[in-house]
């Protein structure tokens, strides 16, 4: 990564919470949107709820904060509601409240795991930061045979571990993450597996946030190499081309779509956690870079997130955008721009 890109405008560019209000009731986030329209009938998701707690409870502008602290405490309780006593989440509710799934150690309990760390963290509130890391601690006794899942519940751990470098329960799972994730490949193909699928850069990042967590530099250059190549691999002609959701293999090169911005905000989160972890600004280049793809800078040209309503639409198209404003797709750009941000301002 040795190319510039425009920084990031720290007005234009401020995330905008007004779309994930919208989309939320007193229940939760609610998945799917018809353009800006909440789409009722597709109810909420685990997986959504926890982006939410992740985003809001790792808000640090104090004006956003207050705005936002009625979402963050309905992801929370949306969180732990989804948790059952072994520490297995559901992931799917209807509209009426109704869980309709089974508890599982899926993606949705990686992703509660990562936001109830970040909770318990970050949030203000004890009681709050006590709910968030018991229902961690419940969740962290499960394993889960997913290298997603486990990566996700890593950054949660991380977390956890920052605030209580003790934490025995974390520091198993960090442990046990980075073997889930596995080491990446000999040149050229740096990566785990043998076919990229989806947040990918998540893999990396949490490999980095384990090593520097249980303070084992190797691990940490593993993670390191994995994030280079990938960003290498995902860029073209000098802006983000990410991987379409129908993956990408060892000799699929070149732009492929439809592109989703949950990639792209996996790739802020990991050049964020790189640049924090190593010190290294050439690293504030891939969050630049996420930062302006959504801002239009991108295979096809154009603008990846609606400025008037904060939100983000659902996917990049060979041939356009597609316009609906899912709550993944909003939780994306707000994440990639409070990345984006938070280096800008560290580094005036």
């Amino acid at each position: 990564m040795t190319a510039r890109c425009a920084s990031i405008d720290l007005e234009q560019d401020r995330p905008n919470f007004d779309h994930l209000r919208a989309m939320t009731d007193e229940r939760g986030v609610f998945e799917h949107a018809d353009r800006t329209v909440r789409r009722l009938e597709h109810g909420y998701c685990t997986d959504d709820n926890a982006r939410m707690l992740v985003v809001t409870a790792r808000e640090s502008e104090a004006d956003a904060v207050r705005q936002i602290a009625p979402l963050c405490r309905i992801a929370l309780d949306f969180t732990l509601a989804a948790q059952v006593p072994d520490g297995r989440i559901r992931n799917r509710m209807d509209s009426s409240g109704q869980w309709v799934d089974e508890p599982s150690t899926n993606d949705c309990w990686g992703r509660a795991l990562w936001g109830l760390g970040v909770a318990a963290r970050q949030l203000e509130d004890p009681a709050m930061r006590a709910a968030a890391l018991a229902a961690f601690e419940r969740g962290a006794r499960q394993r889960s045979r997913w290298p997603r899942a486990m990566a996700f519940a890593a950054i949660g751990a991380a977390d956890v571990l920052a605030a209580e470098p003790g934490h025995r329960l974390a520091r198993a799972l960090l442990r046990d993450a980075i073997a889930a994730i596995g080491a990446p490949a000999a040149a050229p193909w740096v990566w785990p597996e043998g076919r990229l699928r989806y947040a990918n850069a998540a893999l990396a990042e949490a490999t980095i946030a384990a090593g520097a967590a249980l303070e084992e530099p190797a691990i940490v250059d593993r993670g390191l190499a994995m994030l280079d190549w990938l960003v290498q691999l995902e860029s073209w002609h000098g802006h983000l081309s990410v991987t379409g959701v129908g993956g990408r293999g060892r000799h699929e090169l070149g732009p492929q779509f439809d592109q989703q911005p949950i990639e792209v905000a996996a790739i802020a989160d990991a050049c964020w956690r790189a640049c924090a972890v190593t010190g290294d600004p050439r690293w504030a280049l891939g969050v630049e870079l996420a930062a302006a793809w959504f801002d239009g800078v991108n295979d096809t040209g154009v603008r990846m997130w609606d400025h008037h309503s904060g939100g983000g639409y659902d996917g990049l198209l060979v041939d356009g955008v597609n316009l609906n404003q899912g709550a993944e797709s909003t939780l994306a750009v707000i994440s990639t721009m409070q990345r984006a941000r938070s280096l800008t301002l560290r580094s005036r």
